[in-house]
């Protein structure tokens, strides 16, 4: 409870009000009145439209898709990762600074979670900033690769000066996955920053047993 709340008679909301307001002879305010008013229907399905609307869908694609991709973003890092080795007058012994550094600065990090239920695989993935049609999903039996990219830029003048600041965001992550999924039947969402990948196990296979009769040695 609220400090300097209480709840006032036996009412089945339990909504608070403040315990210094009186109760008796309260003229009836705007505010009151407006709060009293119930919620129209259009306006319901006007909040449930915009609920449902945050929710969305990823596309499935071909594992060649992400796969050239990856071969390609692993080029450019390597080209970073180079400059950055000259630019650090070429020492040797930081090949692993400098790709590491080379990746965080042109792939965008994505946090991942995989849990594990009696019949399906979950993959949470955090990719705020992304939205359905910027990310790409690949999905075998044992792996999943999450794939996006996304432009955006920025304008700013101090003074006399007018720069601009482009910024490439993209992002590639793939897992390995605990057990075999069955990938016609997975499915896929996004929310909130959040992708939601839910992917049914594949039932063990099981190796059909000869009987053997009771002379059989």
């Amino acid at each position: 409870m609220v400090p300097g709340e209480e709840v006032v008679g036996n009412t089945s909301s339990g909504i608070k009000r403040p315990a210094s307001v009186e109760i008796e002879g309260e003229p009836e305010t705007k505010e009151d009145h407006m709060a009293e008013r119930p919620i129209s229907q259009s306006s319901g399905r006007s909040l449930a439209t915009q609920a449902s609307s945050a929710v969305s869908t990823p596309r499935f694609v071909e594992p060649q898709a992400i796969y050239n991709r990856t071969k390609e973003l692993y080029n450019e890092i390597s080209r970073r990762a180079f400059e950055l080795f000259e630019g650090d007058g070429r020492i040797a012994g930081r090949d692993l600074d400098h790709w590491f550094k080379a990746e965080a600065e042109l792939l965008h990090p994505a946090h991942v979670q995989i849990k594990e239920s009696g019949d399906a695989i979950i993959v949470n993935a955090e990719v705020p900033g992304f939205n359905a049609n910027e990310l790409q999903l690949s999905l075998e039996p044992r792996r999943l690769a999450i794939s996006g990219k996304k432009q955006s830029s920025s304008d700013e003048k101090k003074g006399n000066v007018v720069y601009s600041e482009r910024c490439s965001n993209e992002l590639l992550r793939s897992v390995d996955l605990p057990v075999e999924v069955n990938v016609s039947r997975a499915s896929a969402t996004l929310n909130n920053g959040i992708l939601e990948l839910t992917a049914p196990k594949l039932a063990a296979k099981t190796v059909p047993t000869q009987a053997k009769s009771a002379g059989a040695a």
